[in-house]
């Protein structure tokens, strides 16, 4: 026997084993025993068939996937690994090993639900795993968006807007150094903001071979931990940097008799990669799809003949939109950096490897057991011209091309103390649009306010549920006239709130009804119609394009800016303080604001989703999408606390439970614990923990 299989009293895999190969065939034998079906349902988006047992509602994700050559890349980049690294490949080989040895029998009752057989895994598929989970965290279509906006409201509008979308994943994250613990070692804390999924997106694990012994957060499907982890020695964790790194360009195409070809910025038609591919759909006809690429990257929207609609550019040029993303040029997803982050000792071993990482571009913090930190971007961000990072571009014009890669920014700590929020602050010169200040503003508050931290006081800090951001809906409110007396008692209950997004708070639920009905109203102006409109893009990409959710998102800039297009902003609040006074609502925050998880499937029987604190701009970072739902499916897709003093004191969470498994006693029993703010230990003895198989 090779490997041996642990689990703890939560479910979690402690596996061990003689080397690191042998080690992550074990991660994949057992990542396929607890999440079989998450594993095939990522396979088959990733290589765009999912809409072959999910239906039609899966069909423009597919489209996406093949159209942007996804799975390609990732077999680009293992070709690239096995030449330039080809230890790291053979260890990916080795989990894929482990994957297939397991998947064919699997229990998973969702199989059975979707008519489908497990399939066998390549040794390119944790890539396209990875580039399918993270394509969209740059949030390129939000260029799409600005396009829209410049079009109908001029340029000076996009401003307005810049906010985090709807579409794009955040997390918390501070370093504390050991000069502000009560023990004298640093301490990582935080949580990654993504949809909550069920099976969740993050696999709490404990790898340990004779080279190294890491716990931390795995993403199933992917070999080792890459985003959050503790060696003993030295621990790391990320954020969304929020960088752009991936441009969109309107080309001009034509078809000729021997195919496509592409209008280059030197005024020279090109030819241009084509080829068709049929998508199975279940319930429905087959599907073909052109993909086309240019030298520019996929054309991800349109074709020869425009934009879907028949949208074209001004002089009626029919146009195509494409996509460039770092991978698919450099041939590199940055695994190199997997393996080196296992086996890292201290700070300038994870300071190695994350030069390394390609995508996404992160943020990351580390801390050592020497007092060693390190904050810093991670990832590879091109060069180019700032109308690349802004909006979509004009691929026939010359001044848009790539010209290298920027160098990644570095940061100290101030007063001890290191905070990522997704704000804008190192990453800055990496990207376009970044969260509102408040979360990261207010994690620093909190962190001022005390001179000695221990991994035991930092759960305070993850559910923290005071809304700055309600600030400015509030003083519009404190300075309306002219309203009705239910309407005056509503509006001074809400300016003597404690501005605290809690589940059992009525005047949380209270401030939440005013908000969606202000952004309603503003969304219903005629100022704002055209946009209204729905665009001619692909399903994919609309979250970024809704009206609603761009309005609800940017409330905070809308309110506060100097004019907006001669809408009468007190009347709009004036009306939305008046609807909800004429039918408040009659529960609590929680009664509305509930976790809503995607599934591939709905579950059999359904849920009773839990009521949940927080808000958007709150460090419990739960988000509805105001004016539109309360419901809550982007979420702290995990939370840890690593502590460099004993790694035995760490702590951590996720949402649901440690196996994607229906009905297993594992599949949702830590969601107490995440519900009210708790974490359950990391064990670390051997001892302490069950045996359960040989492998």
């Amino acid at each position: 026997m090779t490997g041996e299989i642990f689990r703890d009293a939560w479910g979690v895999p402690h596996l061990r084993a003689g080397s690191a190969a042998e080690l992550a065939r074990v991660q994949g034998r057992v990542t396929a025993l607890d999440r079989a079906w998450q594993l095939e349902v990522e396979r088959h988006r990733a290589q765009g068939t999912s809409a072959s047992f999910l239906g039609l509602g899966a069909l423009s994700w597919d489209r996406f996937a093949r159209r942007a050559r996804l799975a390609d890349t990732a077999r680009r980049c293992f070709a690239a690994l096995e030449r330039q690294d080809p230890e790291t490949a053979q260890w990916i080989r080795a989990y894929v090993t482990g994957v297939n040895e397991r998947l064919g029998s699997t229990t998973a009752p969702e199989f059975a639900r979707a008519g489908l057989q497990p399939g066998r895994w390549e040794p390119w598929t944790p890539l396209a795993v990875w580039l399918s989970t993270h394509i969209l965290f740059a949030g390129f279509p939000a260029k799409l968006w600005r396009d829209r906006v410049a079009a109908h409201l001029g340029a000076d509008a996009v401003g307005l807007f810049a906010t985090d979308g709807p579409g794009t994943s955040g997390s918390n994250g501070w370093l504390v150094a050991g000069e502000r613990t009560v023990t004298g070692q640093a301490i990582i804390a935080g949580d990654p903001h993504r949809f909550i999924e069920d099976p969740g997106v993050y696999q709490q694990i404990r790898l340990s071979c004779p080279e190294f012994d890491v716990v931390g957060l795995a993403v199933p499907g992917i070999p080792g931990i890459a985003h959050f982890g503790h060696t003993g020695t030295v621990a790391w964790a990320i954020t969304n940097a929020m960088a752009d790194y991936q441009d969109l360009y309107r080309e001009r195409l034509r078809r000729t008799g021997a195919g496509v070809e592409a209008l280059g910025p030197d005024g020279v038609w090109r030819r241009a990669a084509r080829h068709t591919e049929t998508i199975e759909v279940a319930g429905e006809e087959p599907v073909e799809v052109e993909v086309v690429e240019t030298d520019r990257g996929p054309v991800v929207i349109g074709g020869p003949e425009g934009l879907e609609g028949g949208v074209t550019e001004p002089g009626a040029h029919p146009v195509a939109i494409a996509l460039r993303y770092p991978p698919r040029v450099t041939g590199d997803l940055g695994f190199a950096a997997l393996l080196p982050l296992l086996r890292a000792r201290r700070v300038a071993d994870v300071d190695r490897a994350a030069d390394l990482w390609a995508e996404p571009v992160n943020v990351i913090q580390a801390a050592d057991t020497e007092g060693g930190t390190l904050h810093r971007v991670a990832g590879r961000v091109p060069l180019r011209a700032a109308a690349n990072g802004i909006r979509t571009v004009p691929a026939w014009e010359p001044g848009h091309a790539w010209r290298g890669w920027q160098e990644s920014p570095r940061g100290g700590l101030t007063g001890g103390v290191a905070v990522m929020a997704n704000q804008r602050g190192l990453a800055a010169p990496l990207g376009v649009e970044f969260a509102p200040p408040h979360r990261a503003d207010r994690i620093s508050a909190l962190l001022a306010a005390k001179d000695r931290w221990s991994a035991a006081d930092m759960p305070a800090i993850h559910t923290d549920t005071h809304l700055a951001s309600a600030a400015p809906l509030l003083d519009r409110l404190a300075a309306l006239d002219g309203l009705s007396a239910p309407a005056a008692a509503l509006r001074d209950r809400l300016l003597r709130w404690d501005r605290r997004m809690d589940a059992d708070s009525a005047d949380a639920a209270v401030f939440a009804a005013v908000r969606g009905a202000a952004v309603r109203h503003l969304a219903a102006h005629p100022a704002f119609a055209a946009l209204a409109a729905p665009p001619a893009y692909p399903e994919v990409f609309l979250p970024w394009l809704a009206l609603v959710p761009r309005i609800g998102f940017a409330l905070e800039h809308l309110l506060t800016a100097d004019e907006l297009y001669g809408i009468d902003r007190p009347g709009a609040l004036r009306a939305a303080l008046e609807e909800v006074a004429a039918e408040p609502p009659a529960g609590t925050w929680g009664d509305t604001h509930r976790l809503a998880p995607w599934r591939a499937l709905p579950p059999e029987p359904p849920y009773e989703e839990p009521g949940l604190s927080g808000d958007h701009d709150c460090v419990l970072c739960t988000s509805p999408v105001p004016g539109l739902t309360d419901l809550a499916a982007r979420g702290p897709a995990a939370r840890y606390v690593w502590d460099l003093a004993r790694r035995e004191d760490s702590r951590w969470v996720v949402p649901l439970g440690a196996c994607g498994v229906p009905g297993s006693p594992h599949h949702r029993d830590q969601l107490p614990l995440w519900l009210a703010g708790e974490l359950a230990p990391v064990v670390t003895d051997w001892d302490r923990l069950h045996k359960e198989t040989d492998v």
